[in-house]
């Protein structure tokens, strides 16, 4: 396909705006905001995609309009005037780039918290509460209704003034679209009942957005056509809503949402995650493209050029959503330009980015660490101007491949020795868990890019320091990994097995099976759900007050999910104490860090354990005394994102970097930030 005919490269004609390709990233919050401003943070994570080739991208997840929608996940504050000059400056920054930016524009109703801002009660059409931020909302009153309205036509003025493309008005489950669905509305007023009388509102907003714009300003709508709940907003209404918007002649496009998003399992069919199907709303979309003859913009788990090119070719969409694609790599476009689709990093579906943004965290990718710190960490790696190192990687998993990758595109030559026969670390055991294998694809593409880099690894190496100084390097870098560990036990460390044997198949699951969790990350729960799915009898305990608490609420859901499907047990607030042989069983003693006197014994046939892993270090040890820094790291230095060695040792032989979980038990992004973040001072 040539790039003349791709129809991903095509321009798109919104209005008279000229979107120069199909591709675009949706409104979404990274959670970058600074007292509710898009400061710099903010804007250069956006003009990356800029900088990438991208269309289209739609700021904010959305802004707030009014005082009374206090901020659920770092959202930008669009009722300030304070907001002006800080959009202007993505917009300016971005369309240096030919990129369009827009911004989507939110009252959130009921989906939020009342006590966070101003502490004021939160709305909605009816007082129905919203299970995902365990809200009691007041039913909207007449006073509020012109109020808010008001604060939509004057947060629009602001966008139009900042020189933004356009603006999109939210309305999925948030305070608009409470007044569309029957689940959410129980009005019996001029508000309530007839479809008419449940448009009233958003009608209001559109008219008053229209008369402080004007009728050229592009205003469109992000719309939820089919909420997919029996109790809710059904598709033939919704298409209806889009077909009135379409007619009233006051919107200029659609961006079309299936499902209902009150409690983490439904939004995770909204927002699919790893283990879920990919592009599950795209023939939906197209159905109202279809049925509206009307520009249809859409995204939910677009994460693939060729899927993204087949709902373009085949007229589902307008516009292309690959929002978590470019979390992932912001230069999608550029390289499909440059006929480099086969080094666009994939977006593996591992949603720590939008489970971090609901936790309360800025949005990270799990294996593009440069996302979000644009100020300091460049998306493409530069040679570098300083000497040319001859570097020895040890470990070939996520952080030893990140390390590899960035240190020869820098212009090192680089090797990498692994003790196995098969790079990837810890992620091999990840993705044994079938809903997980995406997993893998952190560890192919990385393989891929050495490859192009002409980087040999050389597996089967369990090395020792004689095999780094016979290569008489320069740099090395320790990313050796870590090792199951068990938690400390009064007794019967002998008798437990460890999440790993589990995962990787070493011992099979016997029932009855306590797991017992106190690391709270994915390789406990995957253990579990491993185990579930076998039909072993199965108790998850955890002293933690919820399990699995390093998991966001989206990732919480299929282990959830599972657990019900299967009935397994979850105790939580409790603490495995010892572990000690009756006959063929075993009895697992369970106590309380609440009280010395709960003590309860559980007897089962095996016990499970996580705790995390204990650092491979045996090899920088026996290497530090022999490196020019004596393996310290300025951290202060680091953080400038100044060369961080300092020489500690006049006879040593190369500098010592140690990283991933061979420092510290931590997780995928934090290795690979590691290596990323050192990687590019060389």
């Amino acid at each position: 396909m040539t790039l003349s005919k791709d129809p991903l490269l095509q321009p798109y004609q919104l209005k008279h705006l000229t979107l120069k390709n199909r591709i675009m990233s949706t409104a979404h919050e990274p959670a970058y905001s600074e007292d509710g401003m898009p400061k710099d943070r903010y804007r250069l994570y956006h003009v990356e995609k800029a900088k990438g080739g991208i269309a289209l991208t739609m700021t904010a997840g959305s802004a707030i309009v009014s005082e009374d929608s206090p901020p659920a996940f770092g959202n930008l504050y669009a009722y300030s005037d304070e907001i002006v000059p800080w959009l202007k400056k993505i917009a300016d920054d971005c369309h240096e780039h030919g990129a369009a930016v827009m911004i989507q524009l939110t009252h959130l109703g009921r989906r939020t918290g009342w006590n966070k801002g101003d502490w004021l009660p939160v709305l909605s059409a009816s007082p129905v509460r919203e299970a995902a931020h365990r809200s009691f909302p007041k039913e909207i009153e007449e006073w509020d209704i012109e109020r808010i309205v008001g604060d939509y036509a004057s947060a629009a003025q602001r966008m139009q003034a900042a020189g933004l493309d356009g603006i999109e008005i939210e309305a999925y489950g948030h305070l608009l679209d409470s007044f569309w669905s029957p689940a959410t509305n129980h009005r019996d007023d001029e508000y309530g009942g007839s479809l008419e009388n449940r448009m009233r509102f958003s009608n209001m907003v559109l008219d008053a957005v229209r008369k402080a714009v004007g009728p050229d300003f592009i205003v469109g709508t992000r719309m939820v056509a089919d909420e997919q709940w029996d109790i809710g907003l059904s598709k033939e209404e919704g298409i209806e809503i889009a077909k009135r918007f379409v007619a009233s002649g006051k919107v200029d496009f659609l961006n079309i949402i299936r499902g209902h998003i009150d409690h983490d399992a439904h939004l995770t069919n909204v927002i699919p995650i790893q283990g879920m199907a990919s592009s599950p709303h795209l023939d939906f979309a197209g159905e109202v493209r279809a049925a509206t003859k009307f520009p249809v913009f859409h995204a939910a788990r677009i994460a693939d050029v060729a899927t993204a090119r087949h709902a373009i070719a085949e007229g589902k969409l307008d516009m292309v959503g690959m929002t978590r694609a470019h979390i992932a790599d912001p230069h999608i476009v550029k390289k499909i330009i440059e006929g480099r689709e086969g080094q666009i990093r994939p977006c593996v579906g591992a949603t720590y980015c939008l489970d971090r943004i609901y936790e309360g965290g800025g949005a990270l990718c799990i294996h593009n660490a440069a996302t979000g710190r644009e100020a300091t960490i460049p998306h493409v790696i530069s040679k570098t101007n300083g000497p040319i190192r001859k570097a020895v990687v040890v470990g070939a998993g996520p952080a030893g491949l990140e390390a590899a990758r960035v240190l020869a595109e820098r212009g090192h030559s680089v090797e990498v020795l692994e003790a196995t026969g098969e790079a990837g670390g810890q992620i091999l055991l990840a993705a044994r868990n079938p809903r997980r294998r995406e997993m893998i694809g952190i560890v192919d593409w990385r393989l891929s890019e050495l490859e192009r880099l002409g980087v040999p690894i050389h597996y089967n190496v369990f090395a020792e320091a004689s095999d780094i100084l016979e290569r008489k390097p320069d740099l090395v870098v320790v990313a050796t990994g870590g090792i199951a560990q068990n938690p400390v036990l009064e007794a019967g460390d002998d008798l437990v097995v460890s999440s790993w044997d589990i995962i990787a198949g070493a011992i099979r699951p016997e029932g009855p099976v306590l797991l017992y969790d106190d690391n709270g990350a994915h390789t406990g729960m995957t253990a579990a759900e491993m185990i579930a799915a076998t039909g072993t009898e199965l108790e998850i305990v955890s002293p933690e007050r919820m399990f699995a608490p390093e998991i966001g609420g989206m990732n919480h859901v299929p282990y959830a999910r599972a657990f019900a499907e299967k009935n397994v047990r979850v105790t939580i607030n409790t603490r495995l104490k010892s572990v000690r042989r009756e006959g063929n069983h075993l009895v697992a003693v369970l106590g309380s860090d609440f009280s010395d006197a709960a003590f309860v014994e559980r007897r089962v046939a095996q016990v499970v354990v996580e705790h995390g892993t204990l650092p491979m270090a045996d090899l920088y040890l026996e290497l530090k005394p022999m490196s020019r820094n004596l393996g310290a790291v300025d951290y202060k230095a680091l953080i400038r994102q100044e060369n961080p060695i300092r020489i500690r040792n006049r006879e040593g032989q190369f500098d010592l970097l140690r990283i991933g979980d061979a420092v510290a038990s931590r997780n995928i992004h934090a290795g690979i930030y590691d290596a990323l973040r050192y990687g590019v001072l060389f």
